[in-house]
């Protein structure tokens, strides 16, 4: 594996809209305590559904810690086309840890190695120690042999980012000029940031995003692109809903610009769930909480989205809260598949919420490629 040093400007290289065909997805085991309750029990039935789904439409790369080895290996020993790695990790979150691909015009994927400060470091980062999880990426392309820029200078990690693969970066405000990220650099540098490593041409800031993201509001939990100059936002009508003005204000950021084809982009607009998703005390229960690290409490909101799916080659993987909220569970299934052709799998989602993120925060895609096709 070549660790890339040079600044990637103009040398071809874009990041593809995650709707684009994909080698595979990589995924990480749940171990963390102070996220995963009681061993992560509760959680496995949601992550083993959708290890099954990515495996039968594209390669699954699950990463393990050597404690966890045998674990996975025991539970996934009927789901095919899964490649075990065992690297070290801090926790599961794989959209934020693992590698940013990029692609070029002749099928050539490489990795981008972001610095990871745990979603703020000393400023307000959710642990302490996390530099298994900083390593992290560059350990992967080393293991499956890609080519990886070097982007330890820059703090970013790959929820607050998307794509729409032609050159549309979309972000949120309140994540990237966070003070836990990138102080010392302004709206400016960093749209000039993110153009230059992912082929971008143009940035749409968002101001905010979804309500309580411990992430500094991710945009990947409130405003994704479907396909090219359209995307689905979290929306609601309720004014007593602290949401409300979060979405609409990112709402008028997208109608009143174009992208970067100069196209006005199609807004559909995908309710939040109708109750608040909260932390209950009995949710309380099996949770280790290291020192340093952001612990829960009793009726905390969580930040529930339907925004927070992911396309794999075939289906969209699309969270689902149960208890109060069927009905905005079956009305999310339902507009998804008036919006996408794919097959709509819903995923019991609580448990994931529970540990801090969601689907499309659990993984991380590896588009399709010609340095990939022999791994």
């Amino acid at each position: 594996m070549t660790k890339l040093c040079t600044l990637p400007k103009n040398d071809g290289f874009r990041m593809p809209g995650e709707f684009e065909p994909h080698h595979g997805t990589i995924m990480i085991f749940p171990e963390r305590p102070g996220s995963w309750h009681h061993n992560a029990g509760p959680a496995l039935p949601a992550f083993l559904r959708i290890y099954r789904t990515i495996a039968a439409e594209e390669t699954l790369y699950l990463l393990v810690s050597r404690r966890m080895h045998d674990r996975a290996v025991s539970l996934l020993k009927n789901i095919p086309n899964v490649r075990i790695l065992t690297i070290p990790n801090d926790d599961a979150w794989a959209r934020d840890t693992a590698p940013t691909f990029v692609r070029n015009a002749s099928g050539e994927v490489r990795g981008i190695d972001w610095k990871f400060n745990a979603w703020g470091g000393a400023v307000d980062g959710l642990y302490a120690d996390y530099a298994q999880d900083n390593a992290l990426a560059s350990a992967l392309c080393q293991e499956i042999g890609i080519p990886c820029y070097d982007a330890q200078h820059f703090v970013l990690e790959g929820g607050s980012i998307h794509s729409d693969g032609q050159g549309t970066i979309l972000t949120t405000a309140s994540c990237l000029l966070s003070k836990g990220r990138n102080p010392h650099l302004n709206r400016t540098c960093i749209s000039q940031m993110l153009c230059d490593y992912l082929g971008g041409e143009k940035v749409i800031w968002l101001p905010r995003g979804i309500y309580n993201d411990e992430t500094n509001e991710h945009v990947d939990n409130m405003c994704v692109f479907l396909c090219p100059g359209e995307v689905v936002l979290a929306w609601t009508e309720d004014e007593e809903d602290p949401q409300y003005a979060l979405s609409h204000a990112s709402y008028e950021a997208l109608v009143s610009q174009t992208d970067a084809k100069g196209r006005h982009v199609i807004v559909h607009k995908l309710p939040i769930p109708e109750h608040p998703v909260c932390i209950t005390e009995a949710d309380l229960q099996g949770f280790e909480f290291a020192e340093g690290e952001d612990v829960r409490e009793i009726g905390e909101r969580l930040a529930a989205s339907y925004v927070n799916f992911y396309f794999t080659n075939r289906s969209v993987l699309l969270p689902q809260f149960g208890g109060t909220n069927a009905e905005s569970d079956a009305l999310a299934v339902s507009l998804m598949q008036q919006w996408t052709d794919r097959r709509i799998v819903p995923i019991p989602a609580r448990e994931l919420l529970l540990g801090g993120g969601n689907i499309h925060c659990l993984t991380q895609q590896i588009p399709e490629g010609v340095n990939l096709c022999e791994m």
